[in-house]
């Protein structure tokens, strides 16, 4: 007989715990060894966690929702099946009289299934003592919400940093799963001056209802219909929406449009798709667009940097983010070094990535670092597109469809006529703080005769 324990894994150097998602297996179900059991979410990537060894499994001790720390057991696998079958139905997370281990933010529904009498609490303190009334995230008294605990049960790293710096962490604005800070989040909070400031900002008066606390987002809530469908958002989803809203309201936004001639690319794909699938790739136009902004990132520095505080960072990675819609929400996994990487090298690795985001399998490094971002809605048909800058970069690039338009030509003795060709628009959304319109047209108008005038020798 033996017992093998099925722990939180650590997705990541920087990342203390994790969020289980979604059993996919249940108490009494027969496993295979290196099979996915559960879905789990950190600060920076969903992924399938697969079972250490063959067996049955007899006991989930994490109820979906809850969040631990890393290297916590979560689950049992029972090698032995005649002993699994006598322990299974004593097993699961709704047993009578055994609540989830070591689950730091259990969600509610898992409350309410674990009925055994939990240890009583130590006294409490007399009734003017100020640690003796439950304080939320805000520093109102009251019972915090469940987005509120989640928000300040940050690593333990975090919360000595925090200690250590004078941090209020209700008042820096988080960036991990259900608006968690992460050390990263702190760090820039500190670097930007918010730890002398966050003192300060303790005893200030409450802020009007409905307005954004602590940086926190809030969006406004909208009364459901008769009849209509109301589901809550999933943990990847408000992780996005929360920020797409930080971005429009951190960077001053503005958009450049260039309409690129693909024709010439058009004839070197025709000629090159199939010797780069041979080689286990795909030869896109998206490949090469990422190719050309990856040789021109390098020459014009401020597209290819972030903003902290009052200075700017000139990064000297050009680390290309490339936006994966997924069924369940949007990822953008990052393929570093591209400027050192052929047109192959690019393919490749552009499809390696983009199948790894769809099967929940990038590592946390593979979604971070990225310091420039290429989003690609015209290979759903979209004409043209506004895309929002992802923070904290400075610039994101929009890929419009290629298609065969029209378009008006002048010949060599001067006559103009009208040709058909294969178009696209591009357009580059940028932070006005630092890149200017001059900027940011200089940049493009680069791209676009890279473009145009692609040399076949890279192909």
């Amino acid at each position: 007989m033996a017992r093998v324990d099925v722990i939180m894994p650590q997705m990541g150097e920087s990342i203390a715990e994790g969020t289980v998602s979604r059993w996919l297996k249940q108490v009494g179900d027969d496993v295979k060894r290196d099979e996915p059991i559960l879905e789990i979410s950190t600060d920076k990537v969903d992924a399938e966690i697969p079972a250490p060894a063959a067996g049955v499994l007899t006991e989930i001790k994490v109820p979906e929702g809850a969040t631990v720390e890393v290297q916590t057991v979560i689950a049992v696998i029972e090698t032995d099946k005649a002993a699994a079958a006598t322990s299974a139905p004593a097993a699961g997370p709704a047993a009578a009289g055994e609540a989830p281990v070591a689950a730091k933010t259990p969600a509610p529904e898992a409350k309410a299934a674990s009925p055994a009498p939990r240890p009583a609490p130590a006294a409490a303190p007399a009734p003017s003592a100020p640690p003796a009334a439950p304080v939320r995230a805000d520093g109102r008294q009251g019972t915090a919400t469940f987005e509120e605990r989640l928000r300040t049960k940050s690593t333990p790293l975090v919360r000595r940093i925090a200690a250590e710096h004078d941090v209020d962490l209700s008042q820096v604005s988080g960036t991990g799963i259900a608006g968690r800070v992460t050390k990263k989040d702190l760090l820039g909070f500190i670097e930007r001056g918010g730890a002398a400031a966050a003192p300060a900002a303790r005893p200030a008066p409450p802020a009007p209802a409905g307005a954004p606390r602590g940086g926190e987002i809030a969006h406004p809530v909208v009364e459901a219909w008769e009849g209509d469908r109301v589901e809550p958002m999933s943990k990847i989803r408000k992780l996005t929406a929360d920020h797409m809203v930080l971005s429009r309201r951190t960077s001053a936004h503005v958009t450049s449009f260039y309409e690129v001639d693909f024709t010439h690319i058009a004839r070197l794909r025709a000629g090159k798709k199939a010797e780069y699938r041979a080689g286990g790739a795909n030869l896109t136009y998206l490949v090469f667009i990422t190719k050309v902004v990856a040789d021109n990132l390098r020459r014009h520095a401020v597209v290819n940097a972030s903003v902290s505080g009052d200075t700017i960072i000139y990064r000297k990675p050009i680390n290309i983010g490339i936006a994966v819609a997924l069924d369940w929400g949007l990822i953008v996994p990052v393929l570093k070094h591209v400027d050192e990487l052929s047109l192959m090298g690019i393919a490749r690795q552009t499809a390696d990535l983009a199948e790894r985001a769809r099967t929940k399998r990038l590592s946390p490094d593979e979604v971070q670092r990225g310091t420039f971002t290429i989003t690609n809605p015209g290979g759903f048909g979209s004409y043209v597109g506004i895309p929002i800058i992802n923070q904290p970069q400075v610039a994101i690039l929009g890929v419009g469809a290629i298609e065969k338009r029209p378009k008006v030509m002048t010949l060599d003795d001067g006559q103009d006529v009208i040709a058909i060709r294969t178009l696209g628009m591009l357009s580059l959304s940028y932070d006005h703080r630092i890149v200017d319109g001059a900027d940011a047209d200089r940049f493009m108008a680069d791209v676009k005769l890279g473009l145009e005038q692609f040399p076949e020798g890279a192909v």
